[in-house]
């Protein structure tokens, strides 16, 4: 599926709870805890995109492995930032590649110097 699709917010909260096997209340809460941000309709109303539903399908598998609410919430931050620094590592492994392929030239530069110079510095 494209991203913009997973991104799109198109689920009532009954239906994102159901989806997410919990209760609208629990969404509520979630959502006052910081870890989940439904769009909002013009009205107000909560929509919940694909992308909202995986992480609240995650959520669920860490509260139910034992984690409060807020050890959830840091392992969904350190989940992230792991997620940040792969992208960055692919990133950098490309650029490396590039390189590899189309090395830059260098400009050597030869120092010369005259003999008595180095002969004084050994002798110092």
């Amino acid at each position: 599926m494209d991203p913009r699709g997973r991104d799109r917010a198109v689920y009532v909260i009954s239906v994102a709870a159901e989806l997410a096997g919990v209760h609208p209340q629990t969404l509520r809460v979630y959502e006052r805890k910081g870890l989940v941000d439904p769009a909002r309709t013009g009205g107000g109303s909560r929509r919940y995109s694909d992308a909202d539903i995986e992480l609240l399908q995650r959520i669920q598998e860490l509260t139910n492995d034992g984690l409060n609410l807020a050890g959830v919430k840091k392992v969904l931050a350190l989940e992230g930032r792991i997620a940040s620094l792969e992208q960055q590592l692919v990133e950098l492994r490309s650029s490396i590649a590039d390189h590899d392929r189309h090395p830059v030239r260098v400009n050597q530069s030869i120092m010369v110097y005259d003999e008595r110079d180095a002969g004084s510095r050994r002798r110092r």
